[in-house]
């Protein structure tokens, strides 16, 4: 009430009073929020690189895995591939006859499977 009263009375104002210092004030944490947002701005494009890079790199792992997994059931499948071909091989030549009419056999077989 003694503020009140002493206002009423005459006194100055202050630039305070006026709002000077507040519209400054204002200013300032305008000026302030520019800067925190030009600074999140960046922070996200930092990040957002980062981000792509790591993706990048995870999926260059799984492509490299891949193929290192790939190349080695080819091989394996070459490795079974050449088992097969040696041991007909060693078959044809321990059996050559045996080896001869189950040939002729399964070619007259092709040959009524083809004709129908």
């Amino acid at each position: 009430m003694a503020a009140a009263a002493g206002i009423g009375k005459g006194t100055t104002r202050t630039n305070d009073d006026l709002g000077v210092s507040s519209t400054s004030q204002v200013d300032a944490d305008i000026r302030q929020l520019k800067a925190d947002i030009a600074k999140l701005t960046e922070q996200l494009a930092t990040t957002g690189e980062h981000s792509y890079g790591a993706a990048r790199r995870v999926a260059k792992e799984g492509v490299d895995q891949l193929k290192a997994q790939g190349e080695a059931a080819i091989e394996g499948l070459r490795s079974n591939a050449r088992d097969l071909e040696d041991q007909l091989v060693a078959t044809v030549r321990e059996k050559p006859i045996t080896s001869l009419a189950v040939a002729a056999g399964i070619g007259f077989l092709f040959a009524l499977i083809s004709h129908r």
